[in-house]
């Protein structure tokens, strides 16, 4: 008995929770919250949403860096910027040691087939990559209804899981989750980015004025048919695990082009 008394408690990992939505968002509330059940948790968001910035950074403005209360009680801190922006000053201004993971999300809106490029919050995890930290992001496929409950436990399941078995070097964890009842999930499938992609749709309008604006729309196209394929796994209520890699090479081209024997 004396022993186990003695025995020291095994340490906490330190997390570093970030997003696109902004620090206001629902999804980064439950997020943390499922995060703080396993690790010592840090929350470095956008001051404002910041939806769509992929892999952009500030380069032309200063970044500005606060703490955010929500009821009263210190919840995090706030950067004047995009995601990528977030895990930059949180590795270089606000943490004292890199964290052990980086969770990004719970974003709303999925972020499968062509949105895993255009997303922020991907964005945010292949950042941690590129700094060496053991990154995942998480999306509920909903914009509308969100329920976040489901979706922080398999945030809360599949940290705990990589915190144990780690991943591969610059590859992240990009997983989206079915805004449906715990009880209509299909299923976990590990699955590949799939093809869909975005029709086009720029609407014009005028101001008072008369000038002409634009408002970028569209519509996804599902052009994926295999439960193999992310976009197609989550219309079946599958929560989906894909694995992103920071490396864009398409090495199955490196061949072809080396045939064409460039010359200077």
């Amino acid at each position: 008995m004396r022993e186990e008394l003695n025995k020291e408690e095994p340490r906490k990992p330190n997390i570093l929770v970030c997003n696109d939505d902004g620090i206001q968002g629902e999804g980064i509330h439950a997020l943390a919250g499922a995060m703080k059940k396993i690790g010592n948790v840090t929350v470095v968001a956008p001051a404002e949403p910041h939806s769509g910035m992929s892999h952009a950074m500030t380069l032309g403005t200063p970044l500005r860096i606060k703490k955010f209360l929500k009821n009263g009680q210190f919840f995090g801190y706030t950067v004047s910027g995009t995601p990528v922006d977030c895990i930059k000053a949180a590795m270089s201004h606000i943490l004292t040691a890199p964290p052990d993971l980086i969770v990004s999300g719970i974003n709303y809106g999925s972020n499968t087939a062509i949105n895993t490029i255009y997303s922020g919050t991907v964005g945010a995890a292949l950042e941690g990559a590129i700094q060496g930290i053991t990154s995942l992001a998480f999306s509920l496929t909903t914009y509308e209804n969100a329920d976040f409950t489901y979706a922080a436990k398999f945030a809360r399941k599949l940290a705990k899981k990589v915190l144990a078995e780690g991943l591969p070097p610059d590859t992240i964890l990009s997983s989206n989750i079915p805004n449906v009842p715990e009880s209509e999930i299909a299923g976990v499938l590990i699955t590949e980015q799939g093809r869909s992609r975005w029709e086009e749709a720029t609407i014009e309008r005028h101001d008072m004025f008369g000038n002409p604006y634009y408002w970028l729309s569209g519509k996804l196209r599902l052009l994926d048919e295999s439960l193999e394929q992310d976009e197609f796994a989550v219309r079946q209520n599958y929560v989906t695990v894909t694995p992103v890699s920071c490396d864009m090479t398409n090495h199955g081209a490196l061949g072809t082009l080396k045939q064409w024997k460039l010359k200077k």
